[in-house]
Protein backbone atom coordinates (compact mmCIF):
# COMPACT_ATOMS: atom_id res chain seq x y z
CA UNK A 1 0.00 0.00 0.00
CA UNK A 2 1.12 3.35 -0.60
CA UNK A 3 -0.75 5.97 0.98
CA UNK A 4 -1.01 9.93 -0.36
CA UNK A 5 -1.89 10.62 2.98
CA UNK A 6 -0.77 13.86 4.32
CA UNK A 7 2.85 13.13 6.43
CA UNK A 8 3.16 12.83 9.94
CA UNK A 9 5.57 13.78 12.75
CA UNK A 10 5.18 10.78 14.44
CA UNK A 11 8.49 8.50 14.12
CA UNK A 12 9.13 5.42 12.44
CA UNK A 13 10.03 3.96 15.57
CA UNK A 14 6.75 4.91 17.45
CA UNK A 15 4.33 3.26 14.25
CA UNK A 16 6.11 0.09 14.21
CA UNK A 17 5.67 -0.46 17.96
CA UNK A 18 1.94 0.74 17.82
CA UNK A 19 1.97 -1.58 14.64
CA UNK A 20 3.89 -4.33 17.08
CA UNK A 21 1.47 -3.95 20.45
CA UNK A 22 -1.91 -4.90 18.14
CA UNK A 23 -0.30 -7.33 16.56
CA UNK A 24 0.58 -9.35 19.59
CA UNK A 25 -2.77 -8.79 21.07
CA UNK A 26 -4.09 -10.21 17.55
CA UNK A 27 -2.10 -13.30 18.38
CA UNK A 28 -2.28 -13.71 22.15
CA UNK A 29 -6.01 -13.05 21.83
CA UNK A 30 -5.20 -10.40 24.61
CA UNK A 31 -6.40 -7.20 24.29
CA UNK A 32 -3.99 -4.26 24.78
CA UNK A 33 -3.51 -0.55 25.96
CA UNK A 34 -4.58 2.06 23.11
CA UNK A 35 -2.17 3.10 20.92
CA UNK A 36 -2.54 7.08 21.14
CA UNK A 37 0.32 7.20 23.67
CA UNK A 38 2.75 5.79 20.66
CA UNK A 39 0.85 7.94 17.69
CA UNK A 40 -1.58 10.20 18.83
CA UNK A 41 -5.35 10.33 18.90
CA UNK A 42 -6.38 11.66 15.92
CA UNK A 43 -3.10 12.09 13.38
CA UNK A 44 -4.61 9.65 10.51
CA UNK A 45 -1.54 9.81 8.13
CA UNK A 46 0.09 7.82 11.55
CA UNK A 47 -3.01 5.52 12.22
CA UNK A 48 -3.09 4.61 8.46
CA UNK A 49 1.07 4.14 8.78
CA UNK A 50 -0.03 1.69 11.83
CA UNK A 51 -3.03 0.19 9.89
CA UNK A 52 -0.58 -0.64 6.75
CA UNK A 53 2.24 -2.21 8.42
CA UNK A 54 -0.30 -5.02 10.75
CA UNK A 55 -2.05 -5.45 6.98
CA UNK A 56 0.88 -5.91 4.94
CA UNK A 57 2.18 -8.72 7.56
CA UNK A 58 -1.06 -10.40 7.35
CA UNK A 59 -0.62 -10.33 3.21
CA UNK A 60 2.70 -11.47 3.49
CA UNK A 61 1.69 -14.62 5.34
CA UNK A 62 -0.97 -15.73 2.89
CA UNK A 63 -4.14 -14.00 3.37
CA UNK A 64 -6.14 -12.81 0.70
CA UNK A 65 -7.98 -9.10 0.07
CA UNK A 66 -11.66 -9.57 -0.49
CA UNK A 67 -12.95 -6.04 0.36
CA UNK A 68 -13.39 -3.33 2.83
CA UNK A 69 -15.32 -1.95 5.55
CA UNK A 70 -16.03 1.60 6.72
CA UNK A 71 -16.60 2.37 10.13
CA UNK A 72 -17.95 5.71 11.66
CA UNK A 73 -20.45 6.23 9.63
CA UNK A 74 -22.90 7.23 12.12
CA UNK A 75 -23.14 10.72 13.38
CA UNK A 76 -23.59 8.97 17.11
CA UNK A 77 -19.97 7.34 16.37
CA UNK A 78 -18.69 10.20 15.18
CA UNK A 79 -19.56 12.68 17.74
CA UNK A 80 -18.36 9.46 20.26
CA UNK A 81 -14.85 9.74 18.68
CA UNK A 82 -15.10 13.31 18.01
CA UNK A 83 -14.17 13.17 14.33
CA UNK A 84 -16.18 14.16 11.61
CA UNK A 85 -15.49 11.89 9.39
CA UNK A 86 -15.37 7.80 8.36
CA UNK A 87 -12.50 5.46 8.42
CA UNK A 88 -11.76 2.42 6.42
CA UNK A 89 -10.78 -1.10 7.46
CA UNK A 90 -9.44 -4.22 5.62
CA UNK A 91 -11.73 -7.67 4.75
CA UNK A 92 -9.92 -11.10 3.98
CA UNK A 93 -11.30 -14.37 3.03
CA UNK A 94 -10.65 -15.93 6.65
CA UNK A 95 -12.87 -12.64 8.18
CA UNK A 96 -16.07 -14.30 6.16
CA UNK A 97 -18.25 -16.47 8.34
CA UNK A 98 -21.24 -16.67 5.39
CA UNK A 99 -22.71 -20.14 6.05
CA UNK A 100 -21.04 -21.15 9.00
CA UNK A 101 -22.99 -22.43 11.25
CA UNK A 102 -21.38 -21.09 14.34
CA UNK A 103 -19.23 -17.64 15.10
CA UNK A 104 -16.27 -19.42 17.16
CA UNK A 105 -15.70 -16.87 20.25
CA UNK A 106 -12.13 -18.03 20.65
CA UNK A 107 -11.18 -15.75 17.16
CA UNK A 108 -12.75 -12.46 19.13
CA UNK A 109 -12.02 -10.59 21.86
CA UNK A 110 -14.38 -8.36 22.78
CA UNK A 111 -17.40 -8.21 20.25
CA UNK A 112 -20.03 -6.00 18.78
CA UNK A 113 -22.60 -6.80 16.03
CA UNK A 114 -23.73 -4.13 14.19
CA UNK A 115 -26.25 -4.58 11.03
CA UNK A 116 -25.70 -3.06 7.88
CA UNK A 117 -25.62 -3.32 3.78
CA UNK A 118 -23.31 -4.75 1.84
CA UNK A 119 -22.21 -4.32 -1.72
CA UNK A 120 -20.89 -6.74 -4.32
CA UNK A 121 -19.35 -4.92 -6.99
CA UNK A 122 -18.59 -6.16 -10.99
CA UNK A 123 -16.92 -3.57 -11.84
CA UNK A 124 -13.72 -1.63 -10.51
CA UNK A 125 -13.76 1.75 -9.02
CA UNK A 126 -10.34 3.04 -10.09
CA UNK A 127 -10.93 5.45 -12.83
CA UNK A 128 -13.20 8.22 -13.87
CA UNK A 129 -15.46 10.56 -11.34
CA UNK A 130 -16.66 8.27 -8.98
CA UNK A 131 -20.40 9.75 -8.96
CA UNK A 132 -23.44 8.07 -8.48
CA UNK A 133 -24.01 6.74 -11.83
CA UNK A 134 -20.43 5.07 -12.03
CA UNK A 135 -21.45 3.49 -8.21
CA UNK A 136 -24.31 2.37 -9.25
CA UNK A 137 -23.35 0.61 -12.32
CA UNK A 138 -20.75 -1.11 -10.35
CA UNK A 139 -22.65 -2.86 -7.74
CA UNK A 140 -23.67 -6.14 -8.72
CA UNK A 141 -25.69 -6.41 -5.60
CA UNK A 142 -26.48 -5.53 -2.13
CA UNK A 143 -26.96 -8.17 0.56
CA UNK A 144 -27.90 -7.40 4.78
CA UNK A 145 -24.66 -8.15 6.89
CA UNK A 146 -23.93 -8.26 10.35
CA UNK A 147 -20.04 -7.37 10.71
CA UNK A 148 -18.90 -8.64 13.98
CA UNK A 149 -16.60 -5.50 14.79
CA UNK A 150 -13.78 -6.47 18.05
CA UNK A 151 -11.40 -4.07 18.80
CA UNK A 152 -7.83 -4.92 19.95
CA UNK A 153 -7.68 -2.52 22.55
CA UNK A 154 -8.60 -3.36 26.64
CA UNK A 155 -12.49 -2.18 26.84
CA UNK A 156 -12.67 -0.79 23.39
CA UNK A 157 -11.00 2.13 25.25
CA UNK A 158 -10.13 3.81 21.73
CA UNK A 159 -9.86 7.23 20.34
CA UNK A 160 -10.18 7.69 16.55
CA UNK A 161 -6.55 7.19 15.71
CA UNK A 162 -6.37 3.53 18.09
CA UNK A 163 -9.73 2.14 16.22
CA UNK A 164 -8.17 3.20 12.25
CA UNK A 165 -4.57 1.72 13.90
CA UNK A 166 -6.44 -1.24 14.77
CA UNK A 167 -8.09 -1.99 11.03
CA UNK A 168 -11.10 0.06 11.70
CA UNK A 169 -11.94 -2.50 14.79
CA UNK A 170 -12.69 -5.11 12.31
CA UNK A 171 -13.25 -8.56 13.40
CA UNK A 172 -15.75 -11.02 11.25
CA UNK A 173 -18.60 -10.86 9.27
CA UNK A 174 -21.75 -12.74 8.20
CA UNK A 175 -23.51 -11.90 4.71
CA UNK A 176 -27.28 -12.68 4.15
CA UNK A 177 -28.65 -14.72 1.24
CA UNK A 178 -31.13 -12.72 -0.38
CA UNK A 179 -29.45 -10.54 -3.31
CA UNK A 180 -30.85 -7.31 -4.56
CA UNK A 181 -29.58 -4.87 -7.48
CA UNK A 182 -30.39 -1.27 -7.18
CA UNK A 183 -32.70 -1.26 -9.41
CA UNK A 184 -34.74 -3.71 -6.45
CA UNK A 185 -34.03 -1.87 -3.22
CA UNK A 186 -32.98 1.74 -2.42
CA UNK A 187 -30.41 1.38 -0.15
CA UNK A 188 -30.96 5.02 2.16
CA UNK A 189 -35.13 3.91 2.00
CA UNK A 190 -33.88 0.22 3.99
CA UNK A 191 -34.69 0.12 7.76
CA UNK A 192 -33.57 -2.52 10.00
CA UNK A 193 -34.43 -3.99 13.11
CA UNK A 194 -31.17 -6.32 15.42
CA UNK A 195 -32.44 -8.99 18.16
CA UNK A 196 -30.22 -11.10 20.43
CA UNK A 197 -31.65 -14.21 21.33
CA UNK A 198 -34.96 -12.81 20.26
CA UNK A 199 -34.71 -9.10 21.73
CA UNK A 200 -34.56 -5.87 19.95
CA UNK A 201 -31.78 -4.15 20.44
CA UNK A 202 -31.01 -1.90 17.73
CA UNK A 203 -33.25 -0.29 14.86
CA UNK A 204 -32.14 2.46 12.25
CA UNK A 205 -32.63 2.86 8.67
CA UNK A 206 -30.15 3.56 5.98
CA UNK A 207 -30.15 6.80 6.32
CA UNK A 208 -28.40 6.82 9.44
CA UNK A 209 -24.98 5.76 7.41
CA UNK A 210 -23.47 9.10 6.21
CA UNK A 211 -27.08 9.97 4.79
CA UNK A 212 -27.08 7.27 2.38
CA UNK A 213 -25.01 3.74 2.46
CA UNK A 214 -24.42 4.94 -1.45
CA UNK A 215 -22.68 7.88 -0.05
CA UNK A 216 -20.61 5.97 2.20
CA UNK A 217 -19.39 4.19 -0.78
CA UNK A 218 -18.27 7.00 -2.85
CA UNK A 219 -16.21 8.04 0.41
CA UNK A 220 -14.62 4.49 -0.03
CA UNK A 221 -14.32 4.77 -3.34
CA UNK A 222 -12.68 7.96 -3.61
CA UNK A 223 -10.72 7.32 -0.80
CA UNK A 224 -9.09 4.30 -1.31
CA UNK A 225 -8.08 5.35 -5.17
CA UNK A 226 -6.29 8.30 -2.90
CA UNK A 227 -4.32 5.69 -0.54
CA UNK A 228 -2.96 3.82 -3.60
CA UNK A 229 -5.53 0.81 -3.70
CA UNK A 230 -8.69 1.18 -5.53
CA UNK A 231 -11.84 -1.20 -4.95
CA UNK A 232 -11.81 -4.09 -7.41
CA UNK A 233 -14.94 -5.98 -8.83
CA UNK A 234 -15.86 -8.91 -7.00
CA UNK A 235 -15.16 -7.29 -3.65
CA UNK A 236 -17.37 -6.67 -0.89
CA UNK A 237 -18.02 -3.49 0.87
CA UNK A 238 -19.50 -3.09 4.18
CA UNK A 239 -20.85 0.44 4.15
CA UNK A 240 -21.26 0.97 7.54
CA UNK A 241 -23.99 0.61 10.23
CA UNK A 242 -27.60 1.42 10.19
CA UNK A 243 -27.92 2.01 13.99
CA UNK A 244 -26.03 1.26 17.21
CA UNK A 245 -23.73 -1.90 17.67
CA UNK A 246 -24.49 -4.00 20.46
CA UNK A 247 -22.02 -6.49 22.23
CA UNK A 248 -22.43 -9.95 21.79
CA UNK A 249 -21.91 -12.56 25.01
CA UNK A 250 -21.11 -15.77 24.05
CA UNK A 251 -23.80 -18.59 23.03
CA UNK A 252 -26.23 -15.46 21.74
CA UNK A 253 -28.18 -15.59 18.32
CA UNK A 254 -27.91 -12.38 16.57
CA UNK A 255 -30.43 -11.38 13.86
CA UNK A 256 -30.74 -8.31 11.45
CA UNK A 257 -34.23 -7.89 9.85
CA UNK A 258 -33.38 -5.12 6.89
CA UNK A 259 -36.32 -4.50 4.84
CA UNK A 260 -36.30 -5.40 0.55
CA UNK A 261 -32.86 -7.53 1.66
CA UNK A 262 -34.18 -9.95 4.34
CA UNK A 263 -32.31 -11.42 7.12
CA UNK A 264 -29.15 -12.53 8.39
CA UNK A 265 -28.53 -14.32 11.23
CA UNK A 266 -24.99 -15.07 12.95
CA UNK A 267 -24.93 -17.59 16.09
CA UNK A 268 -21.77 -17.93 18.41
CA UNK A 269 -20.34 -20.59 19.83
CA UNK A 270 -20.35 -20.76 23.67
CA UNK A 271 -17.20 -21.32 25.85
CA UNK A 272 -15.75 -24.61 25.95
CA UNK A 273 -16.02 -25.74 29.55
CA UNK A 274 -13.79 -28.89 31.04
CA UNK A 275 -16.28 -31.51 32.05
CA UNK A 276 -17.05 -32.81 36.10
CA UNK A 277 -15.34 -36.30 37.16
CA UNK A 278 -19.16 -37.13 36.93
CA UNK A 279 -19.65 -35.79 33.66
CA UNK A 280 -16.63 -37.54 32.48
CA UNK A 281 -17.49 -40.89 33.33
Amino acid sequence: MTPTAPDTSVTEASIAQAAERLHRAAQTRTPCAPVRDLIGADDLAAAYAVQSRNIEALRDAGATVVGRKIGATSLAVQQQLGVDQPDFGWLFDDMDLTGAPEVPMERLLQPKAEAEIAFVLKADLAEGPLDDAQLRAAVDYAVAALEIVDSRITGWDIAFGDTVADNASSGLYVLGTERRTLEEVEPVEVTMSMSIDGVEVSTGDGAACLGDPLNALAWLARTAREYGEPLRAGQVVLSGALGPMRDVPPGATVTAELSGLGSVTARFSSPVSNPTAEEAK
